[in-house]
């Protein structure tokens, strides 16, 4: 029987090397690819860069794919990255949303599109080096479930993907702890073993949101607008909406005596509203772009975890479907700073029931 072949993303981090050597001793067929998603910028700069969009990371790659003897390709994502993730981020952050890049990039980019193309090449599969684990219910549905370990789960941003995405998905390393995976790589001398993880937005690496929006926007950026507080009144001038997100305590560069929070973005009228840390708790959001995981849709309310942000530790609620693409979800106790733009997955066991996108 031919081996089942799995195209690896891989990024010149550790974990996704690590992945395509797991892979191959299970006796997978696999082929290595860094995806180019890069624009147009100075090779020295992509080179500093790092991260899984810099040269460095097609270096490392490379190296690894050789160290694991397997073949190893460039693919170039260029235009897929720029349109579904690059535009969006500026949008939201225009429509003063928060937007979440990294959702979006697994969504449209490393699943739509790498799988698309793996596919046409031949290949059962892909694979990448996220911590999560891949499942099939008794009801025959994909689902994901949290990796072994806690603190480096990646379901949270993977939440949106579609059951034939999770049918041709692999992700080996949601079996291990991330320290034996570091050891792993030592004991086969992967040269990237020591490799620290990226932190950073890949596209900002020197984390500065607003310039980028500045540079990618032009005639679009929001001008200087009011802060104001919960009933109207005038407090100070802010930079720009794009600056600031719900919960945001430093750089309002306002003295007040005792510390103010953004509660609301108004692109609207250009204004950013201020109020004290209770006004920032909240005990219900809705959300949209439903991706359900665990089962087709809900006809009746479910008690589930939530998550409204990636480091959240989750909130049980009750979800309930008020449209066809919407849900309201009611907080057992109230949770802070719901922002716009963000993901609330649902999470039943261990298990990611579905999410949205909150409006």
């Amino acid at each position: 029987m031919d081996k089942k072949k799995v195209v690896v993303g891989m990024s010149g981090g550790v974990d996704s090397s690590v992945a395509a050597y797991l892979l191959k001793q299970q006796g997978y067929d696999v082929i290595g690819v860094t995806m180019q998603i890069w624009q147009d910028e100075e090779e020295i700069k992509n080179q500093e860069n790092g991260g899984c969009c810099g040269l460095s990371a097609v270096d490392d790659a490379r190296r690894v794919a050789t160290t694991l003897d397997i073949p190893y390709y460039v693919m170039n994502f260029k235009n897929e990255f720029k349109s579904s993730v690059m535009d969006y981020f500026v949008k939201e952050y225009l429509d003063g949303r928060t937007p979440n890049p990294c959702i979006a990039c697994n969504r449209y980019v490393k699943w739509e599109s790498l799988l698309k193309r793996s596919l046409d090449i031949g290949a059962d599969y892909i694979a990448t080096g996220h911590y999560a684990r891949i499942i099939q219910l008794e009801n025959g549905r994909y689902t994901l479930k949290r990796s072994v370990t806690d603190a480096k789960d990646q379901t949270y941003a993977l939440y949106n993907l579609t059951q034939y995405q999770l049918a041709h998905t692999l992700m080996p390393v949601g079996d291990y702890e991330k320290d034996k995976i570091r050891e792993i790589a030592k004991e086969i001398n992967l040269p990237v073993a020591h490799k620290k993880d990226s932190q950073e937005i890949c596209f900002i690496p020197d984390n500065d949101y607003a310039a980028f929006i500045e540079r990618e926007a032009g005639d679009q950026v929001p001008k200087e607008g009011n802060f104001i507080d919960t009933n109207g009144n005038v407090l100070g001038k802010h930079k720009g909406i794009t600056h600031y997100t719900i919960g945001q305590r430093k750089g309002l560069n306002l003295a007040f005596g005792k510390p103010v929070f953004v509660t609301e973005i108004r692109p609207d009228t250009n204004e950013v509203v201020l109020g004290d840390n209770v006004d920032v708790f909240s005990q219900e959001l809705f959300c949209n772009q439903i991706n359900f995981m665990a089962v087709e849709d809900i006809s009746e309310p479910k008690r589930v975890l939530a998550k409204i942000r990636y480091s959240h530790k989750g909130t049980y609620c009750l979800i309930e479907k008020i449209g066809e693409d919407c849900i309201k979800c009611t907080f057992e106790e109230p949770v802070r700073a719901v922002t716009k733009g963000q993901a609330v997955v649902f999470y039943e066991n261990d298990y990611v029931f579905g999410g949205g996108t909150i409006i």
